[in-house]
C-alpha cells in the first residue's frame, strides 16, 4: 500500500482539514506525490509571472489547495492525472465534499473546455 513521504507530509502542513481527509483516503487507492500546499503571495506573485497560475488570490493562500501528481510523475501520461482528478472528486463526494480540480474547473464532465489546464491542482471549496 502507498503511503506519502517525507516531503509530502510536509507540504501538506497547514491545509484544510477536510482536503487533508481526502488525500489521505486518496493514498489508499493510487500512489501520489505533493507538489505544493500552502503558498505565501510572494510565490504565488512569482508563479503568476511566469505564467504558472492565472490569480493572484490562489486557494493555495489560504490552505484550501494542493498541487499533486500520480508517482511516480510522467507528465507525458494525462491519463493518470484524469485518473487521479477522477478518483479525488469521487472521494470528496463520498464524504460530503465538494472540489475543484484543474482538469475540469467547471465540473462539467467536459475536460475540453478548459481554457487553462492546472491537471495538478486540487481545490476545496
Amino acid at each position: 500500500m502507498a503511503r506519502f513521504g517525507k516531503r509530502s507530509k510536509q507540504r501538506m502542513l497547514g491545509i484544510d482539514p477536510r482536503l487533508r481527509e481526502v488525500l489521505d483516503k486518496l493514498i489508499n487507492i493510487m500512489d501520489v506525490t505533493i507538489i505544493e500546499g500552502i503558498r505565501t503571495p510572494e510565490r504565488q506573485e512569482e508563479l503568476l509571472k511566469k505564467g504558472a497560475t492565472k490569480t493572484k488570490y490562489s486557494k493555495h493562500l489560504e490552505g484550501k489547495a494542493v498541487d499533486l501528481a500520480p508517482y511516480p510523475i510522467d507528465w507525458e501520461d494525462r491519463e493518470r492525472f484524469h485518473y487521479m482528478g477522477g478518483m479525488i472528486r469521487g472521494i470528496a463526494k463520498q464524504l460530503g465534499y465538494y472540489v475543484r480540480w484543474g482538469g475540469d474547473w467547471d465540473s462539467d464532465g467536459e475536460i475540453k473546455d478548459n481554457n487553462f489546464d492546472d491537471l495538478v491542482h486540487i481545490e476545496i471549496l
